[in-house]
């Protein structure tokens, strides 16, 4: 509407810190944010590229800049996702080049203000401190949304839409037996759950154990390949 007025429209920071341990939807979102700002109209393509520190840090002195800068470039008019952005900081490590790759981000993020939008994230503890290591980072990245855990009944819904999604269908009582599984996975895995990634692993696993059983019938048909059982999800350990 300022626009149609003939108004200044001030570019505002879009820059985001997503937090929160794997698993738990940071990447997915981050994706879906790139087509929200298309539709918008805030960024022309909205597509995301993915990298690390490995997508951004070269071998040498002088390369990493040049790595970095190649990277920002196939993101403008999109979003750069940098998974486990604090590993760009290595207090401890002497020479290390993961500032020359922030110094080059922050400069492309102020000269391309309206066309790249960067999203950071991690766990939550190593992104506070990757954060207030640069003042740069700190004035850059003022917006964070915390993903938290899912709880044993949403990681079960989650459970169902992957069986859903790939024709597969679980008996009742298999239904429990997965019920059961997930929520000790989950409690052995404590703070270090993987979340969904969990359960993707459970799903896998009981897919591998469901197709041996079938291997073993003659003339298998499209229930018996459809249908999970109790016993094909049991014995799983994730963690074991």
């Amino acid at each position: 509407m300022r626009e149609s007025y003939g108004l200044a429209v001030p570019p505002l920071s879009l820059h985001l810190v997503f937090t929160g341990n794997p698993g738990t939807g940071k990447t997915t979102v981050a994706r879906l944010l790139g087509r929200v700002y298309r539709a918008l109209g805030v960024l022309k393509s909205g597509r995301v590229i993915e990298v690390d520190r490995g997508g951004l840090v070269a071998g040498y002195i002088g390369q990493t800049a040049i790595k970095t800068a190649e990277v920002i470039q196939k993101s403008l008019d999109g979003v750069l996702f940098i998974d486990e952005a604090y590993a760009l900081v290595r207090p401890d490590t002497p020479n290390d080049l993961g500032p020359e790759a922030i110094e080059t981000l922050l400069k492309a993020m102020e000269d391309n203000r309206d066309r790249l939008v960067v999203i950071v994230a991690g766990y939550l503890e190593p992104m506070k401190k990757f954060i207030e290591a640069n003042p740069g980072l700190q004035s850059r990245f003022n917006k964070y949304i915390g993903f938290t855990d899912y709880t044993p009944e949403e990681l079960v819904l989650i459970f169902n839409r992957l069986a859903a999604q790939n024709s597969y269908v679980l008996t009742k009582d298999a239904q429990e037996q997965m019920r059961n599984t997930v929520k000790r996975e989950r409690i052995e895995a404590g703070d270090k759950s993987a979340n969904a990634r969990l359960v993707r692993n459970i799903f896998e696993a009981a897919v591998q154990h469901q197709a041996n059983r079938i291997a073993q019938i003659p003339s298998p048909t499209k229930t018996d390949l459809q249908t999970i059982v109790a016993g094909d999800l049991a014995n799983i350990d994730v963690h074991g």
